[in-house]
């Protein structure tokens, strides 16, 4: 089996950790600087038991039931496990304890302190105590001789030190270590390691190789590079003795054979974090690793790939005619990145291991030949492939918990239990008008669920004796069938599901995706471009992901397919591929509640499918931003678009929530990473995605800005609602040449609405109709038609509807009315503009049945009549022709003054022409005093009109620009 790095996971909070195994491998244990030590089932373990022992714990050690912890509090603890309950205190120091470790028969405990001093512990009886001094700076490890005679120490002053145990005294001091003054300042904690099981050698991290040292000769036998260009931080033996393993400050694992002198595994940490911390499996199979951020990491496969490679390397060191390929490990690729000479009988790998001489097994020595000079070997030096990620089912827990959450939708949540009393499988409605809850059997051992307001729907995998099955509950179904069952062909087994509106679609391992109706009809089946990694239903809509290739770096390689399942199918995303960020992995993938693709990644990154730029992929949140510490993570259940939040749940030291109690959903709103956020230019940006998404804006940050020409482009992205507020607000600043812009860019979306609107539409039927009353303001040379709302009962003009739900009539605001004129103020008096204005022609006495109230009493005769006699007042000329804004507008005072008095005017002179009517009108109109021309002797109506009119004016004078609807009630 290949030798793999399993994806870390994040166990503490950041700063040093250590690691151990339990004495039958059942769990892995570990220690951070939160002060919590955490018992971890396996790796994916999300619920970890956890146990506190101060505010900072620096080393653990257990053995026999016995848990012993190096704390802040200058003391070495021991607890009992795995209960974790206080057994007192073994040792006291003046300074923080650095490093603790048992013996091999878990009698004694050692420890270094930062005093400068060594202490050798009974467990049974604290007050038996060793201290063993001599080291001049802070100890940074300590490690017993399997045999219990001897203890090795290493110190920042430089040494390593072997002491007698028994005598209390120093036998050797080596000084191979970089000198500093504290342990935070060491280039190397200098972990050290005796060989099991008769403390042969001893392991001693020197720079960037390990130096092997012979027991009771203390000569120097070996040294162990393989090529490293990292400082060695920590060594460890395998529990057989014949290979050692070294992590180094820069993430690199490296596996030695020691015998075979062959590097035969050598592995990077996928961040590149420190590795402080490391242990081996009993069985030998697996090393556990930690790193000083507080990841927790797994080396799996070891025992294959090592014993492959030991049984290699002594068939080529008994026969000297097999060729170099024999060294080649399990693995399939050579994991010596050294040299070799094929021909020559005394080649050694210089590379790997230099080695002068090694003891036998009765403790002689043996010399063994010389090393000669290496022939250079290509080597692969480019990336490593990634491990594929499995498939799983968003919105649900790892499938090896007993209590997990096999679904967490908007619909509900669908619990599975699987322990000694029960399995059984719970589903619960968050609306409980959709279903009520239901408890089923689990019987089939169902691995894979989705859930839909209409059906429930599993899967399990297959065995040798039944294949695998799909099971829906179709609890929305009229009839009494409300279930179905489906088994896959032999050998193929679901890997994911998800539900839509009216189907259920299933990916299998056959890379194969099948679509059955909601009632159990096989729709659809078709190949797959790659394993399938998940699905997703929204709807019609149908979202596949899969893995395109192999991905490189820590990098996968997923595509992403978007289908359309109504009456017309078709295919809206062809195989695209899916963003995610550097070295993740795809955590989440689903629909918002409106509808669109959203994916979330390891990193938390939460991205969102913009249609409107190519189907590309927009970063819409990243909720590592919002957890407390690097070992939180958030589980998303949901994502809304109005508001723009995520609903997920906290998990505070793990990627996944426990099922009880019921974790609590919390709301992160989104947060697009665009640059300068902290600036009002980088605000205002970010409310152009806010805008399009329907959000509101405040527009003062625009003006406040003195990029005027910016503030256009951010409005020509709005709604005409918004745009409106842009201009109020334009108007209040002084800004007018703003205003001004703003103005023609609501005009110009009037139009484009105009254009898309049915130009017969019927006004809705509702308590008030609109129209609009026409005004130039000075400084704005566009028309505006501002809103003015009559009561049900009367008509004034044509105005149009604007498209709002019957019965609920539409709120008007400023500018929603807007419509292109090309009447200009001086439309009258320039002869240049005259094609493009209306044409007045002569006022003839006509009903005035648009602008007075409906008679309830008149008989459909008359109103018949009365409509076919209606003429218009206005005419356009070709060029205005659909333009309907004249005959729309109310009348203005002069012209139903002219109706008044026209007959007066004719009394006085019988012979004039209409324009010469006109004229002597304007004249008499002109010399009538403020008071008399708003007079209304016809209609108290056009009094009102006027005032409003009058208003306006004085109000955008003051540059105080309001939005005014006027309630005219019979």
């Amino acid at each position: 089996m290949p030798c793999e790095v399993k994806p870390i996971r994040y166990g503490h909070s950041e700063g040093h950790t250590d690691v151990c195994f339990h004495e039958d491998g059942s769990c892995i244990v570990t220690c951070g600087s939160d002060g919590d030590v955490r018992v971890w089932e396996s790796l994916d373990d999300d619920d970890p038991k956890s146990i506190n022992v101060g505010e900072k714990a620096y080393s653990l050690a257990l053995r026999n039931g016995k848990l012993v912890t190096a704390v802040s509090n200058n003391t070495v603890q021991i607890h009992t496990f795995p209960d974790g309950d206080p057994d007192g205190i073994l040792t006291r120091f003046t300074t923080s304890a650095n490093h603790v470790t048992f013996n091999a028969s878990g009698t004694r405990v050692a420890a270094g302190s930062s005093d400068f001093m060594v202490k050798v512990v009974e467990v049974t009886d604290s007050s038996k105590q060793k201290t063993l001094r001599g080291h001049d700076a802070p100890v940074l490890s300590v490690a017993f001789d399997p045999t219990d005679e001897f203890l090795a120490s290493s110190s920042c002053d430089g040494s390593v030190a072997v002491w007698s145990v028994e005598d209390q005294t120093r036998v050797v001091n080596w000084n191979v270590l970089p000198k500093c003054n504290d342990v935070s300042n060491a280039k190397s904690l200098c972990r050290l390691a005796w060989q099991p099981p008769s403390g042969k050698l001893l392991a001693v991290p020197v720079d960037m190789s390990v130096h092997l040292y012979e027991r009771k000769s203390w000569t120097h036998v070996g040294t162990l590079s393989d090529d490293l260009s990292q400082v060695v931080n920590v060594v460890v033996w395998s529990p057989c003795g014949k290979f050692l393993a070294a992590g180094s400050v820069g993430g690199i694992l490296s596996v030695w054979d020691v015998e075979a002198k062959l590097c035969v595994e050598r592995q990077k940490h996928e961040r590149g974090y420190t590795i402080c911390g490391m242990a081996w499996h009993p069985s030998g199979g697996q090393i556990a690793f930690t790193d000083t951020e507080g990841c927790l990491g797994l080396l799996d496969g070891l025992c294959a790939s090592s014993s492959s490679s030991s049984s290699t390397a002594n068939k080529s060191t008994k026969d000297d005619d097999d060729d170099d390929d024999d060294l080649m490990p399990a693995t399939g690729k050579p994991r010596n990145r050294g040299s070799f000479l094929d021909d020559d009988d005394n080649s050694q790998d210089t590379g790997s291991l230099k080695v002068d001489k090694l003891a036998d097994d009765d403790g002689g020595s043996a010399s063994l030949r010389p090393v000669v000079p290496a022939v250079p070997r290509p080597v692969y030096e480019g990336p490593m492939p990634t491990p594929p990620q499995k498939a799983f089912q968003p919105g649900s827990t790892p499938a090896h918990l007993m209590h997990r959450f096999m679904m967490w939708n908007s619909v509900g949540i669908v619990r599975c239990y699987n322990d000694e009393q029960d399995n059984a499988i719970d589903v619960e409605f968050h609306d409980t008008a959709v279903h009520h809850a239901m408890h089923l059997t689990n019987s089939l051992d169902h691995c894979v669920a989705d859930l839909s307001q209409e059906a429930v729907l599993l899967a399990c995998e297959g065995t040798d004796e039944l294949a695998s099955k799909l099971q829906c509950l179709h609890f929305s179904s009229w009839d009494t069938n409300k279930e179905w069952m489906v088994d896959l062909p032999k050998g193929e087994d679901v890997q994911a599901l998800c539900l839509g509106h009216g189907w259920a679609a299933v990916g299998t391992s056959a890379m194969l995706l099948r679509i059955f109706s909601i009632g159990g009809v096989q729709r659809e089946i078709f190949s797959l471009p790659g394993p399938v990694v998940c699905l997703a239903g929204h709807g019609e809509q149908l979202l596949i992901v899969y893995h395109r290739g192999t991905g490189f770096d820590g990098d996968q390689a997923l595509g992403v397919q978007l289908l359309q399942l109504g009456r017309k199918k078709r295919q809206i995303i062809h195989g695209e591929p899916l963003p995610l960020s550097r070295k993740s992995y795809l955590a989440w993938m689903g629909f918002s509640a409106e509808g669109t693709p959203c994916s979330v990644d390891s990193e938390g990154v939460v991205r969102m499918l913009n249609r409107s730029v190519g189907n590309t992929w927009t970063p819409v949140c990243n909720t590592r931003e919002s957890c407390k510490s690097k070992s939180d993570h958030y589980w998303v259940v949901g994502i809304h678009e109005n508001p723009q939040q995520l609903r997920c749940i906290p998990c505070k030291g793990s990627r996944f929530p426990p099922t009880l109690p019921r974790p609590a959903v919390s709301i992160l709103p989104f947060k697009l990473p665009l640059c300068q956020t902290s600036t009002e230019k980088g605000q205002m940006e970010l409310f152009h995605w806010l805008i399009e998404t329907g959000g509101e804006i405040v527009w003062k940050l625009s003006c406040k800005l003195e990029r005027e020409f910016r503030c256009v482009e951010l409005a020509e992205m709005m709604t005409q609602s918004v745009v409106t507020l842009a201009i109020r607000y334009a108007s209040r600043s002084r800004r007018m040449l703003l205003a001004q812009r703003l103005s023609e860019l609501a005009l110009e979306k009037a139009s484009q609405l105009e254009e898309e609107e049915e130009l017969d539409e019927e006004p809705p039927a509702g308590r008030y109709s609109h129209t609009s009353v026409s005004w130039v303001f000075p400084g704005v040379s566009s028309l505006v038609d501002l809103p003015v709302t009559h009561h049900k009962g009367c008509v004034a003009g044509a105005g149009k509807s604007t498209g709002s739900p019957a019965g609920q009539p539409r709120v008007a605001n400023v500018l929603d009315t807007m419509t292109m004129s090309s009447r200009k103020p001086s439309a009258l008096t320039s002869s240049s503009k005259q094609s493009k204005a209306p044409v007045l022609k002569p006022l003839a006495p006509k009903p005035r049945s648009k602008v007075q109230c409906t008679d309830q009493t008149r008989t459909p005769e008359e109103k018949r009549t009365e409509k076919e006699t209606e003429k218009p007042a206005v005419e356009k000329t070709p060029s205005a022709a659909g333009d309907n804004v004249e005959n729309t507008r109310p009348k203005t005072g002069f012209q139903m003054w002219l109706e008044e008095n026209r007959k007066n005017i004719l009394a006085d002179n019988p012979d004039l022409e209409e324009t010469e009517i006109i004229k002597e009108a304007m004249g008499r109109f002109r010399t009538l005093s403020a008071e008399a021309r708003l007079v209304r002797s016809c209609d108290e109506r056009l009094l009102i009109t006027v005032v409003v009119m009058l208003c306006l004016f004085c109000t955008f004078r003051t540059l105080k620009f309001y939005s005014l609807t006027v309630i005219i009630v019979e």
